[in-house]
């Protein structure tokens, strides 16, 4: 079986082929100039997305060896991310899929995310516990199976790569906040200031609100504003932020190891791509005996391998499509009662 994914949710499109199981292309064409204005501008990548699809369709295509009446699914992005982004794959994959004659599977982005673990040689065992950080969500789920995915917790207000992305312009890095973030807290202390950890009423849930706010106030409070903080200064804040995001997810996946049965567990996402948090979450993995999967940086951030891989799940387990199906900014995940 010949599945193609397609991902243009945000920032990257991307092209994937798995052929027989392989990973055979992941091509991926990342929208660097939204960097100048310190956030990504929806619909200047919408008509990025047009201009790039259809070359990295030739090159994956070319690179697979394959012609693209061998594809025999079609799988596309349909949600949760940018509307008129995802409209630019969502509706080229069907245009395909109509052409060609062959079944199209819309994916949740989610879970393709929830799954690229599987993208690995060393695949993660069900059940396992995943926790989701990336720049618009945060998840802690149990998934016992590629259909039976259960919610533990997420975010009441900010996710955590959002609040990376606020916390970093505040100290005045820039965007994208996440690898700013990480290569400035390298440089300082995690312990030099005691930022909030949240405590919430529902156990497993996350707040980054009031660490963001937290944030804001020291700054306020000791220099006025980002210009005049001394440059090892904003490695001492970065650490201690970054610190202080890890401490919170290590709590809930510490807590939710403790009251269920797991086999494995993963951290999945664009966040996830964070050093500190992978090394916190491998060294929990550990204590508690668990096998730790964590995608290639490849994987961690918006990549079609991990469409075309959960596109060939969902087509596996028997659900069809039409052509009607439309594209969702927020599209729920497929999520199963305990």
């Amino acid at each position: 079986m010949n599945i193609l994914g397609i991902e243009s949710s945000c920032d990257e499109t991307s092209v994937a082929i798995i052929s027989d199981n392989i990973l055979k292309a992941n091509l991926i064409s990342s929208q660097d100039f939204h960097t100048k204005y310190g956030g990504v501008v929806p619909e200047l990548s919408s008509r990025a997305h047009l201009q790039i699809i259809i070359p990295l369709l030739k090159d994956a295509l070319k690179q697979s060896g394959l012609e693209l009446n061998d594809i025999d699914v079609v799988a596309a992005t349909a949600g949760p991310g940018l509307v008129g982004a995802l409209l630019v794959g969502l509706t080229f994959a069907k245009g395909l899929s109509y052409a060609i004659n062959k079944p199209f599977v819309p994916v949740n982005h989610i879970e393709g995310h929830i799954f690229s673990g599987f993208l690995m040689e060393d695949k993660p065992e069900f059940p396992m516990l995943v926790m989701v950080v990336s720049g618009g969500h945060t998840l802690l789920l149990i998934v016992k199976s590629y259909t039976q995915i259960v919610k533990l917790g997420t975010t009441v207000d900010d996710a955590a790569g959002e609040a990376f992305d606020k916390v970093a312009k505040m100290i005045g890095l820039g965007y994208p906040g996440g690898p700013k973030i990480q290569k400035a807290g390298a440089l300082g202390d995690p312990e030099s200031i005691k930022f909030p950890v949240a405590e919430l009423s529902e156990k497993y849930n996350f707040s980054f609100s009031g660490l963001k706010t937290s944030v804001l106030r020291y700054i306020q409070k000791e220099y006025g504003d980002s210009s005049r903080i001394p440059e090892e200064r904003k490695c001492d804040i970065a650490a201690s932020f970054q610190n202080a995001v890890i401490k919170a997810i290590i709590k809930n996946s510490e807590r939710a190891l403790k009251n269920y049965e797991v086999k494995s567990m993963s951290v999945v996402g664009g966040v996830a791509a964070n050093k500190p948090l992978r090394e916190a979450l491998h060294e929990l993995a550990n204590k508690y005996g668990k096998k730790f999967v964590v995608p290639a940086m490849t994987y961690c951030g918006d990549n079609a391998a991990m469409i075309a891989y959960r596109g060939q799940k969902v087509y596996e387990s028997g659900q069809r499509f039409t052509l009607d199906y439309n594209a969702f900014p927020a599209l729920p995940l497929n999520i199963f009662s305990e």
